[in-house]
């Protein structure tokens, strides 16, 4: 599958494992990532493409905002925490 801008995707690696962002940009093997709180689209994360799972999701540009990323990543975010 093919990392495009507004996509979920799940990190499979590193101290932010399961955690749930969506791809910001992607530039030569690399994405950089935004969950709207702890990193916003201001100051995104690079990650790797090799170490995130893509999911079927993809933001609409209209929604490119950190209020509705976060939105949309509460619903991930919940479905996944398990005790």
């Amino acid at each position: 599958m093919q990392f495009v801008k507004g996509m979920v995707v799940r990190s499979k690696s590193g101290h932010d494992k399961g955690s749930f962002f969506v791809i910001a940009e992607t530039e030569n093997g690399y994405a950089l990532l935004t969950d709207g709180r702890s990193r916003p689209l201001a100051s995104p994360k690079r990650k790797n493409l090799i170490h995130l799972a893509p999911t079927k999701t993809v933001v609409p540009p209209q929604r490119m905002t950190d209020s509705g990323i976060s939105l949309i990543l509460a619903g991930f975010n919940s479905r996944v925490r398990t005790s």
